[in-house]
């Protein structure tokens, strides 16, 4: 072909594709022209006209209905509102248009709602009619107005709640919710975003209650809900309740918990909690070494009379001596715990000794704590030992000899001074003074300024040098009265013979006092 043909050839086509393309828009100009002069025909009534899933016009009541509705698109935002009703209403506009005409009939019983669909290339008109047949009784009407009153509470009380509340379809987008899910989504939730919570609905649809947080926006903060699922043929409701509180109570009860365990680890007392139920409900590494008892026992939460009964087989207890009466001194010896009472020393066989001490503990509980006081024990026998020593020995003394603490008191004396002045400071029910020793020094000699300068020796810190005086009985005996300095403040006063070792009996003091 010439190059003339095939330019007239490309005018041809040219002129042809767009008479076409103008065909085809005036074509849809003209639908979409006679779907709005329809919208404006039905105005007053619930009509909504979409291009697919986009709203293109509405009427009046049916933009104030889809106002207050949620979805990623429009077509979903009126499917969420109508589907409750109207379950077969389909997810998108192109199952209308593929089906032609249609019209759907409201499920509930009662309900004389239905919907009407048309389509024009593309164009979808969607018609809501709510009417009832007129010659419904005054009855029927009154039920309708009850209805729509119990609806319009229905919507105050949900909006007034404190909680979120909302719906979702089978996939999860949310067609509805009240005023405090609003709230929380314009506090967490970013532009676009049209969930507030990320629930994967694959993990939620075998649970109906579960806990979930939500992160704030440049913030570390969280919030915590509590979400319970209602699950219908056609939707799930959600309810979420606000645990923030709770979580921190838990936390702060398990930061407390691990603090606590933390510190009766380093403890050398062995503890021992039992539950309400006398189960052990918590111990120490301590009670592991002091009972030789094994973790994996401990761990087991063995009863009360079960952890007793393998410390008896463990002889780390005081062997019963009535074997047949032992579930009944277990059952005293946890009343007397329950009330704080029960405080004793077991000796073991093996040669440790132990403090054992029950105590109450809140809502039933009862603690037991084992000490280890071996090395006390030890330490007290040996210094009663020690006593016992130094008081022998100060009996083998032949001088009479007392000694008196910083503060006046008698805590010592031998045998000679109880021979010479015939008093046993022993067996007196009350501690004996300096005083009380001066008064019955000067009852049985005769007048001296010596033995008040002893009080004042004894119970002051003053001139703390070793003296001694001569002091002479009523029986006519000479002594020589030596005072010394002791450790610690002490006093030690002795009385000699002036010539001879002191060797008086009770006889000569009793001479000296009749």
């Amino acid at each position: 072909m010439t190059l003339i043909e095939w330019t007239g050839l490309a005018v041809v086509c040219l002129t042809t594709a767009t008479f076409a393309t103008y065909w085809i828009v005036r074509s849809d100009q003209r639908a979409r022209f006679a779907a709005s002069q329809l919208i404006r025909e039905t105005e007053g009534k619930t009509t909504f006209l979409f291009d697919g899933d986009s709203l293109l016009d509405a009427t009046q009541p049916a933009q104030n209905l889809i106002d207050d509705a949620a979805g990623d698109t429009d077509w979903q935002r009126l499917v969420g509102l109508l589907r409750p009703r109207f379950p077969d209403l389909p997810a998108d506009t192109q199952a209308l248009r593929a089906r032609g005409p249609l019209k759907f009939i409201a499920a509930t019983p009662g309900d004389a709602g239905t919907i009407t669909s048309e389509c024009w290339n593309g164009v979808t008109r969607i018609e809501l009619s709510d009417d009832y047949d007129r010659s419904n009784s005054a009855a029927d009407q009154h039920q309708l107005k009850s209805v729509s009153q119990e609806l319009e509470t229905l919507k105050q009380a949900m909006d007034g709640t404190p909680y979120p509340v909302w719906q979702a379809d089978l996939a999860g987008t949310v067609t509805w919710f009240n005023e405090a899910y609003r709230k929380l989504h314009a506090t967490v939730c970013t532009s676009g975003q049209n969930n507030v919570f990320d629930i994967n609905i694959e993990d939620s649809t075998s649970k109906d209650k579960f806990r979930t947080s939500l992160s704030v926006p440049d913030s570390d903060s969280l919030y915590w809900f509590d979400i319970t699922r209602v699950q219908t043929e056609t939707h799930r409701m959600y309810y979420a309740v606000d645990v923030n509180a709770v979580v921190s109570a838990e936390i702060s009860q398990r930061n407390f918990v691990q603090t606590l365990a933390k510190t009766f680890a380093q403890l050398s007392i062995g503890l021992a909690i039992f539950d309400r139920n006398r189960q052990l409900a918590l111990f120490n590494p301590a009670l592991i070494d002091l009972t030789a008892l094994p973790a994996e026992f401990l761990s087991s939460r063995p009863n009360l009379l079960s952890f007793f009964d393998r410390l008896r087989d463990n002889r780390m207890m005081p062997e019963p001596k009535d074997y047949s009466s032992w579930r009944e001194q277990i059952a005293e010896l946890v009343a007397a715990a329950s009330d704080g009472r029960y405080l004793e020393t077991w000796t073991l066989a093996s040669g440790p000794t132990y403090r054992v001490n029950g105590r109450p503990h809140p809502d039933g509980a009862v603690a037991f704590l084992f000490e280890d006081i071996s090395a006390e024990i030890s330490l007290t026998r040996r210094f009663r030992s020690e006593l016992e020593l130094g008081q022998s020995l100060l009996d083998t003394v032949e001088d009479a000899i007392v000694v008196f603490s910083s503060t006046g008191v008698l805590t010592m004396s031998n045998t000679g001074y109880r021979d010479l002045w015939g008093i046993d400071p022993d067996s007196s029910f009350v501690d004996m003074t300096v005083l009380d020793s001066i008064r019955h020094w000067q009852s049985n000699c005769e007048a001296t300024p010596i033995l008040s300068e002893i009080r004042d020796y004894v119970l002051e810190y003053t001139d703390r040098v070793e003296w001694d005086a001569p002091v002479r009985t009523k029986a006519g005996v000479d002594l020589i009265c030596k005072v010394h300095p002791v450790t610690g403040g002490a006093t030690m006063v002795r009385f000699q013979h002036k010539d001879d070792p002191l060797r008086l009996s009770n006889n000569t003091m009793e001479a000296a006092t009749s």
